[in-house]
């Protein structure tokens, strides 16, 4: 069955399932490290209560089964492990059938994490994350040549990335069409980068041509991805320049990074792949029986996109298997940001002596220069620049939040960069600001050492204390 497999791809999917491996572990290791303040027992948005309410059919997950904290870190750990035996090359060693199983697994645990996950993990990076996977599974190994079909798949997921995320700005914002997004959208984006401060701060008509090769990127190339080579390779060549430009300006978790591996697979590597048998009838079958059910569900995000109501990252069957993708339709012109502070006084005043909590990603200290941690997803401090969007994106899990702060809970203050009151003496009133923020010029830079000048703007939740506790009444 030579038309069933592309040898010439040897390398491609190799480098792909590699990079795939590597946000397979990145994802497993942010929810490890921060699930139990988020949707632990304890959390914020508890699992227990999320799976109570939904059934199992919406939201397939191992969770709706059993919960337990310690369950659920044996699953994040598990997916770790799995995650670093695949980039070791786990999968090289064992039969075709169980290199799929082992590619299944990973998949299979995200799934039930995204699915009990709520707001926490609603972003569209999930979704690519599953969908890319699933089609992991059906990749092969060094068995078999890569199967033709799922390239083709694969391509057509990079397609509706880039071309959604391009239609979805055309329709939107009109500084997108004006090309001035990028005058404000350095500045104002999620978590800048440590090089944001510095993109921001391009002359004006450089932003210009930033703005029209992100169009001519999103909404030109994709389609050269399906012409034949070395065409496709230059088009696949120009996304990963152009989302590497993404990576230094700016923090967006593993989005611009499974964009790139998206695009690997499509480049003709050179390669010498060795001598294989033809692929078994039963897989030939799987391969060809699962790509014609994705091209089945793929009417639902082409009637999406062609829609002038298009939605962005959107999932349209509770598997995740075929999605809608799309980013910063709308660009904000200012940056909000709110600031949480405690004080330990019995009676909180303004001249009381309020400590301000420090995050890890999200602006605080003007002082301080953002981080880089993408591909790490910090996903309180995503969350926090919704709540100073709107209160109403913070309704459901703000409250525990301050509860959990005025408590001390370790948990909680694992996932913040500093807390500013010692363990055994939480605060009495915790209360929360609202901040224009904006960067600096570089005199400024030059003369205070800040990156950041901060005014206040109002008050976002007043001075609160935990109802009916003794030491506060």
């Amino acid at each position: 069955m030579e038309w069933f497999g592309a040898t010439e791809y040897w390398t491609g999917r190799l480098v792909f399932q590699k990079g795939l491996a590597v946000l397979y572990l990145a994802a497993f290791l942010a929810a490890a490290l921060q699930f139990r303040a988020l949707i632990g027992e304890r959390g914020m948005l508890p699992v227990p209560r999320f799976v109570a309410r939904v059934p199992l059919r919406r939201s397939p997950s191992l969770f709706h089964l059993h919960y337990s904290d310690r369950f659920f870190a044996g699953c994040a750990w598990a997916g770790c492990a799995v995650s670093a035996a695949l980039l070791a090359g786990a999968d090289a060693l064992v039969p075709l059938w169980a290199a799929m199983l082992l590619w299944l697994v990973p998949w299979a645990l995200y799934l039930s994490i995204v699915n009990v996950g709520q707001t926490w993990y609603a972003f569209g990076w999930e979704s690519l994350l599953l969908e890319v996977g699933f089609l992991g599974v059906f990749l092969g190994n060094d068995e078999v040549a890569p199967p033709v079909v799922v390239l083709f798949l694969l391509r057509w997921v990079l397609f509706r990335v880039e071309f959604g995320a391009g239609l979805i700005k055309m329709r939107g914002d009109e500084c997108w069409r004006r090309l001035t997004c990028l005058e404000y959208h350095h500045e104002t984006q999620p978590m800048p980068g440590p090089l944001s401060w510095f993109f921001h701060h391009l002359p004006r008509p450089l932003h210009r041509v930033e703005a029209a090769a992100n169009h001519v990127t999103q909404l030109v190339v994709p389609f050269l991805l399906f012409a034949p080579q070395p065409v496709a390779s230059a088009a696949a060549a120009l996304m990963i320049v152009t989302q590497l430009w993404l990576v230094l300006s700016g923090n967006f978790a593993w989005l611009n990074w499974i964009t790139v591996v998206l695009a690997l697979p499509v480049v003709a590597w050179p390669s010498d792949p060795p001598p294989v048998d033809d692929a078994p009838l039963w897989y030939v079958v799987v391969v060809l029986a699962v790509s014609a059910l994705l091209l089945a569900l793929s009417h639902a995000p082409v009637r999406n996109m062609l829609s002038r109501r298009q939605a962005m990252n959107r999932s349209f069957d509770p598997l995740h298997l075929v999605n809608t993708y799309g980013a910063f339709g709308t660009v904000g012109r200012v940056r909000h940001e709110v600031v949480l502070e405690g004080t330990a006084d019995e009676v909180p005043r303004e001249d009381s002596g309020w400590r301000e909590y420090e995050f890890k990603g999200k602006p605080g200290d003007p002082r301080r220069w953002p981080r880089q941690f993408a591909p790490y997803h910090l996903r309180l401090d995503w969350l926090m620049w919704f709540a100073a969007l709107s209160p109403a994106y913070a309704s459901a899990w703000f409250g525990g939040l301050v509860e959990r702060l005025l408590e001390n809970d370790p948990d909680t203050l694992r996932l913040l960069r500093r807390s500013p009151f010692p363990a055994d003496a939480p605060p009495r009133h915790i209360r929360a600001r609202l901040f224009r923020y904006r960067f600096t010029t570089w005199r400024e830079l030059r003369e205070t050492g800040a990156c950041w000048e901060r005014t206040y703007v109002r008050e976002f939740l007043p001075p609160t204390r935990l109802a009916g506790s003794a030491r506060k009444s």
